[in-house]
C-alpha cells in the first residue's frame, strides 16, 4: 500500500517521528503487499506511513531515522496461548499424555503464590520478547488458597516489561472426588470463581483501542470445570462485554470424557454451554471432526493453534489446513512453558509448516507466508484486536519487528519470509510496542535478563522445596 498522510490527530512534529527505510517489509495486510525495499514512519504510538521505496519528502525533518538495509519489518508477533506460571516447572514429566502430565504437576502448580508467579510472567514475557512477541497472552487457572494476588502480579509483570497484555482470568471447580482432572486441593467454588473473574474485569480491562491490557474470562477446560461455570462464564463475559478463552479437543482423552460424561464430543458440548462465537477462541483444537470445523466457521470461533507443545504432549496434528480453509481463525500460541520449553512464538511458526505437512495435506499443508500470518494477522483476529495490530498499515498501532537477515544463517535465502520462517531464529535490532523501543540490537532494554533468570532459579527452587515438604 502507498504512504498516506498522518491524519490530523497523529504528530507530524519532526522531533517525535521515527522513520525506517531500505528494510524489506511483510505488511501482512488483507492483500498480503510486501516490498523489497521500502520504508515505515512511526508518530507516537501509530504507524503514519508504509510502502515501497524512501519515505516521502514530507518526512525529511524526522528526528530519528534508521537505515534498515538487509532487514525486514514484520507486524509484532502475537501470542494466542501461555500459561506463565508453568516457567518454574519446565524439564518434568518429559514422557507423558496430557492427562499425565497434569496429574504429575498439579501437585506443584498448587504450592505457587504472588512472588512466584511474578517472577515467571517476567522470564515468560522476556523470552517472548526477546523473540519478537509484542503481543502477549496468557490463561491463569490456578489459584491457591493464600497465595495472594496471581493476576495482578502477572498484569504487574508485563506492564514492567512494556508488552501488549491480554490476561485471560482461568478457573477450576471441578475437582477429582466429583468426576473432573484435578486434585480438589486446586479448584475454586462456581461462586467464588464467578466472583474473583467479575472482579478481574471490572479492575483491570481496558476496552479502548489502543489499550496495553485485556481482560478475558477463561474456565480451564471440559474435564476442569463445571457445566455452570462454563453457562454463567459465558453469560458473565458477554454481560461485561469481554472475550471468552478455554482449551478445547486437545487429545483423544479428552474427546472421550466428553462422551462418556455428557453424551457429545467436544465442540457439541462446547456449543449447547454457549461456548461457540466470534468472541470466543479455543487453545488446541487438534481432534475436530468435519462438523466441527463447520460448526467453528460457522459461528466465528477461533483456534491458538501450539504445534510444539502438541507434539510434546503427544496430543496430535491440528488440522490447520482445514481449519484455515473453512474460514476459521488460526492464531498461533507458545503454551505453557512445562509443555514448550523454549518459551518462545518465533520457532512456532516453523514446526506449525512442518508438522502440518506431516499431515494428509503434505507439501500443500502451509506456505511460510501462512504461517508468519498466523503469527501476526491471525492472532490480531483472534484476540479481537485485527482493526488495531497484527498488520503495518497507517494508523495501526506501532508494534513491529525488526529481523536482521544479513547474517551467516540467512545469507543464501533470498526470499525473506521464507529466511524468517524456515531459517534459524533471525536476530532482532528492534522491537517496538506503541512506538516504543522493547528489543534494541537483541537486548531487552525493559529489563535486566539476568536478574530475572536468577530469580527465576531461586523460586523454582523454592517452589520445589514447598512442594517436596508437602
Amino acid at each position: 500500500m502507498p504512504a498516506t498522510a498522518a491524519t490530523p490527530d497523529q504528530s507530524t512534529d519532526g522531533q517525535s517521528l521515527l522513520v525506517i527505510e531500505n528494510c524489506a517489509i511483510a505488511t501482512m495486510d488483507a492483500a498480503g503487499q510486501e516490498y523489497a525495499s521500502g520504508h515505515l514512519v512511526v508518530g507516537g504510538k501509530r504507524l503514519l506511513a508504509v510502502g515501497p521505496g524512501p519515505a516521502p519528502a514530507r518526512y525529511a525533518a524526522a528526528g530519528r531515522r534508521i537505515d534498515a538495509g538487509g532487514q525486514l519489518a514484520t507486524p509484532g508477533l502475537v501470542n494466542t496461548h501461555h500459561h506463565f506460571y508453568q516457567w518454574l516447572t519446565r524439564g518434568l514429566a518429559q514422557d507423558a499424555k496430557l492427562f499425565d502430565w497434569l496429574v504429575a504437576l498439579y501437585p506443584l502448580w498448587s504450592r505457587i503464590d504472588e512472588p512466584m508467579v511474578h517472577t515467571a510472567a517476567r522470564a515468560s514475557l522476556a523470552m517472548m520478547a526477546r523473540g519478537g512477541v509484542t503481543t502477549a497472552m496468557d490463561h491463569h487457572y490456578v489459584f491457591p488458597r493464600g497465595a495472594g494476588d496471581l493476576l495482578g502480579a502477572e498484569i504487574r509483570a508485563a506492564r514492567e516489561l512494556g508488552v501488549r497484555f491480554t490476561a485471560a482470568r482461568g478457573s477450576m471447580d471441578l475437582g477429582e472426588s466429583a468426576g473432573g482432572l484435578p486434585p480438589d486441593f486446586a479448584v475454586e467454588t462456581t461462586e467464588a470463581a464467578l466472583a474473583a473473574t467479575e472482579e478481574a474485569v471490572a479492575t483491570h480491562h481496558d476496552p479502548a483501542p489502543d489499550a496495553m491490557l485485556r481482560i478475558a474470562v477463561a474456565p480451564c477446560s471440559p474435564f476442569s470445570v463445571t457445566t455452570e461455570l462454563l453457562r454463567e462464564s459465558a453469560t458473565l463475559a458477554r454481560r461485561l462485554g469481554v472475550r471468552l478463552h478455554t482449551h478445547g479437543s486437545e487429545t483423544a482423552e479428552e474427546s472421550a470424557f466428553c462422551e462418556e460424561r455428557f453424551g457429545m464430543g467436544p465442540t457439541a458440548y462446547f456449543e449447547s454451554t454457549g461456548w461457540l462465537g466470534d468472541d470466543v477462541w479455543m487453545a488446541h483444537c487438534v481432534h475436530m471432526t468435519d462438523a466441527d470445523i463447520a460448526a467453528f466457521a460457522r459461528t466465528g470461533t477461533g483456534v491458538a493453534h501450539c504445534p510444539s507443545s502438541n507434539a510434546r504432549l503427544a496430543a496430535g496434528i491440528a488440522r490447520v489446513p482445514d481449519l484455515l480453509a473453512a474460514g476459521v481463525p488460526v492464531g498461533l500460541g507458545v503454551d505453557g512453558t512445562a509443555s514448550n520449553e523454549s518459551g518462545e512464538l518465533h520457532p512456532e511458526l516453523r514446526n506449525a509448516l512442518l508438522v502440518s505437512r506431516l499431515g494428509p495435506w503434505r507439501e500443500r499443508a502451509l506456505t511460510a507466508r501462512q504461517s508468519l500470518r498466523l503469527a501476526t494477522a491471525g492472532g490480531a483476529e483472534v484476540l479481537g484486536r485485527r482493526d488495531e495490530i497484527g498488520s503495518l498499515e497507517p494508523g495501526k498501532l506501532a508494534d513491529l519487528v525488526l529481523w536482521r537477515l544479513d547474517g551467516l544463517g540467512h545469507s543464501t535465502i533470498e526470499d525473506p519470509v521464507a529466511a524468517l520462517v524456515l531459517g534459524p531464529p533471525a536476530p532482532i535490532s528492534l522491537s517496538l510496542v506503541n512506538g516504543v523501543p522493547v528489543v534494541v540490537d537483541g537486548e531487552l532494554v525493559t529489563a535486566d535478563v539476568a536478574e530475572i533468570a536468577a530469580t527465576a532459579r531461586t523460586q523454582a527452587r523454592r517452589l520445589a522445596e514447598r512442594a517436596a515438604a508437602g
